[in-house]
């Protein structure tokens, strides 16, 4: 396993090598040009994107579940993912989930004790019924996170699909899984800090196969979302403008 100098994400970017010096427009002015490059990261793994949506509605269609798994801002991404899928396309809450290291007190506090842990990671898996028909999708941005891996090996064991998000080359994770998806969105603005230009590559990516599988399971017309729950809010307010 590479040490973390090694790793792309935890690299020393040299276009903000003296951002904290900068007036804050300039500054912000480096952040964005960083972001641009997020796009066209996801952009070349649509290939792969493209298998997983496949793989993930072929599951779907066979009665069985989508699940994240991932610690820190990766794991936090996930369960905002799923938790949007109920409201956006009227799926039940077990359809798609998210699984987090720490369970759900690491989605405000770090639990850097249980992500560096594989059996932890397994057994989280299995206590939330996981089985050979659903898909597992590991997100961590530097593709070696323990509690992921143990995730990932113990879905492999049952023989379900695996698919993994990093942003290293050759990942672990990568390396681990059926499906590898791989946006190399370079170092940083500030180094190590992959909730920046990583977890933006990553929450494109997660956007992209939940609606990817539920627009070819029909739940979008056209490009309307047709099953999407309405608050007595929003209802009145679409009456409103019929009138």
């Amino acid at each position: 396993m590479p040490g973390l100098e090694k790793l792309l994400t935890e690299q020393r970017n040299p276009a903000s090598a003296e951002i904290d010096t900068l007036p804050t427009e300039e500054m912000l002015r480096i952040v964005n040009a960083e972001d641009h490059q997020v796009a066209d990261s996801v952009a070349r793994e649509i290939p792969a994107i493209a298998r997983a949506v496949d793989a993930i509605v072929e599951a779907f269609q066979r009665g069985g579940r989508l699940f994240y798994v991932g610690a820190g801002t990766s794991g936090r991404l996930g369960v905002l993912d799923a938790s949007e899928c109920p409201p956006t396309f009227s799926v039940p809450p077990e359809m798609v989930q998210g699984i987090i290291a720490g369970g759900p007190a690491a989605l405000s506090r770090a639990t850097e004790a249980t992500e560096d842990d594989p059996a932890i990671g397994a057994r989280d898996l299995l206590e939330r019924g996981f089985t050979a028909r659903d898909v597992l999708v590991g997100i961590a941005a530097s593709g070696r996170t323990p509690y992921v891996l143990g995730a990932i090996a113990e879905a492999r064991r049952l023989g379900a699909v695996t698919v993994g998000i990093s942003c290293t080359p050759d990942s672990e994770l990568a390396r681990a899984v059926a499906i590898a998806i791989t946006p190399l969105v370079g170092a940083e603005a500030i180094a190590g800090s992959t909730r920046m230009k990583a977890g933006t590559a990553q929450k494109l990516v997660l956007n992209m196969l939940t609606t990817g599988a539920f627009i070819r399971l029909g739940y979008v017309y056209g490009n309307l979302m047709v099953n999407v729950e309405r608050s007595e809010e929003h209802t009145s307010e679409l009456q409103s403008l019929r009138h």
